[in-house]
């Protein structure tokens, strides 16, 4: 074998030794790595001083983990040259969590396997678990035609406001931003200035939730709304045949619906008057609806939130929380997991004996996985809150680190959750808060489940199913 060859023949071998989900979590850390490198080391990307090595880090892995925090102003620190090398790494992140990775996998000749889907690398379809690339070119041509319809009806937005080259940067680089739950924004002073825009907070919500459904959802919506067929009696038109949704869809469904609706009802009514005031009834409704949406992921903000009151911070942080779908640009525990935990929670309730959603059962093993994820989430939040805690309250006094307390826990959440909400404190943190809510970013856009399945999958053979003797304790 000729020594040229030899090299890129190891580095075949090394990516086909790995196991799907190890392939999926090293194209990020890559991404991450050489977008920080380039910023660091290309010229022209930042109109003022070069960012730091963990700064230029910082911010690439929230772009690429489609976050939102910055630790500089995006609309004025970068050049457009900048700003575009942001997008790339906003759009390869995005989409990345489905197209990228396994477009790769397929060209190193593997499957996802059915386990790697349910550990969160894909939602797993009703009836066939489709090859990577059929799922990939799915993907990227969904989120292209949304991204290209938000940014055409951003653009006629806009034009009034801004120079017609400016309007069509501004309108592409939202609709990616937006439609991949980045929160990234070029506009100085970011969306404070559309409070009294509503056609605008209404594009850019509808392309996060559509980013926060995810592909598959809206596919088998698209195929189950297609096999109804319309009949005519006299003046009437019925809709009859239609196939059932699977409890999956009708989960994220229903679940993304009431916390839209609930949130957008609650945050009208904590910030009416507050923050909210000073908008006319129309601006006070449209911004409530904002504000429900963009905890689920969106990122992007017209009002202050250090201004905000307890209420509608706990609200925010509840719906982070939650975050978006599987399968899809949002973070959060997701609402297929706050909904089999309701569902659990109502079955026992009941005194039933099986979870049920949809009128179907759901397997003890997703409800065995779901209770994981929830207590696995919350132990890395308390972790990482007393970690950050800890750092940015030393040398401080108890009265100023108490003031710090509200802040750190919506910024900690805000990182894990790829919200990229703040109340400010993101510019004020110390090197080792940055380096540890890269990691949260990072772990928070892969999935926890993704993130140890890198290592669980590694092993060849299933552990021994060995059971000890059965105990009972006394809970509740």
């Amino acid at each position: 074998m000729p020594r040229v060859v030899r090299p890129l023949f190891r580095w075949i071998l090394f990516w086909r030794r790995l196991s799907p989900p190890t392939v999926f979590l090293l194209s990020f850390v890559l991404l991450i790595l050489f977008g920080a490198a380039v910023l660091v080391m290309t010229p022209g990307l930042e109109h003022d001083e070069a960012l730091s090595p963990i700064d230029a880090l910082f911010t690439t892995a929230s772009a690429v983990t489609v976050t939102g925090l910055t630790v500089v102003d995006t609309a004025t620190h970068f050049t457009v040259p900048g700003q575009l090398w942001l997008l790339v790494c906003i759009q390869l992140g995005g989409i990345g969590l489905i197209t990228v990775t396994t477009m790769l996998i397929g060209a190193l000749g593997k499957r996802l396997s059915l386990r790697s889907e349910m550990l969160g690398m894909l939602p797993v379809r009703r009836h066939d678990r489709p090859e990577v690339w059929q799922v990939a070119i799915g993907v990227a041509k969904f989120s292209l035609v949304i991204e290209l319809v938000g940014a055409l009806v951003l653009f006629l937005l806009w034009l009034p406001h801004f120079p017609v080259g400016e309007a069509a940067w501004h309108a592409v680089f939202h609709s990616v931003s937006a439609y991949c739950n980045a929160g990234f924004t070029t506009i100085p002073g970011g969306f404070a200035q559309f409070q009294d825009a509503p056609l605008t907070l209404i594009v850019i919500s509808l392309l996060v939730v559509l980013g926060g459904l995810g592909y598959l959802t809206f596919e088998e919506l698209i195929r189950w709304w297609r096999s109804g067929h319309a009949t005519r009696t006299g003046a009437r038109i019925r809709f009859q045949g239609a196939r059932r949704l699977s409890s999956h869809t009708y989960a994220v469904v229903v679940t993304s619906v009431a916390l839209l609706v609930g949130g957008w009802i609650l945050f009208a009514l904590f910030e009416w008057t507050d923050t909210l005031g000073k908008l006319s009834t129309i601006d006070k409704i449209t911004n409530a609806w904002f504000m429900s949406v963009m905890p689920r992921s969106g990122g992007f903000n017209t009002i202050d939130y250090a201004q905000i009151g307890n209420d509608s911070a706990t609200l925010t942080m509840l719906l982070m929380f939650v975050g978006g779908s599987p399968g899809s640009m949002a973070g959060g525990i997701k609402t297929t997991t706050l909904a089999v935990i309701i569902a659990l929670g109502m079955s026992r309730f009941r005194g039933q004996r099986f979870v049920e959603i949809k009128d179907r059962a759901i397997p003890q093993g997703t409800i065995e996985r779901t209770i994981g994820v929830v207590l696995l989430f919350i132990a890395v939040l308390i972790v990482s809150f007393f970690v950050l805690g800890a750092i940015q309250g030393a040398g401080l006094d108890a009265i100023e680190a108490r003031g710090l307390f509200l802040p750190i826990a919506f910024e900690t959440l805000s990182a894990f959750t790829t919200t990229g909400l703040t109340m400010g404190s993101t510019t004020d943190l110390a090197t080792p808060s940055k380096l540890v809510l890269v990691v949260l970013m990072f772990i928070g856009r892969v999935g926890l489940f993704s993130f140890f399945a890198a290592v669980i999958l590694r092993r060849s053979q299933p552990p021994a199913f060995v059971r000890s003797a059965q105990e009972d304790v006394i809970v509740g």
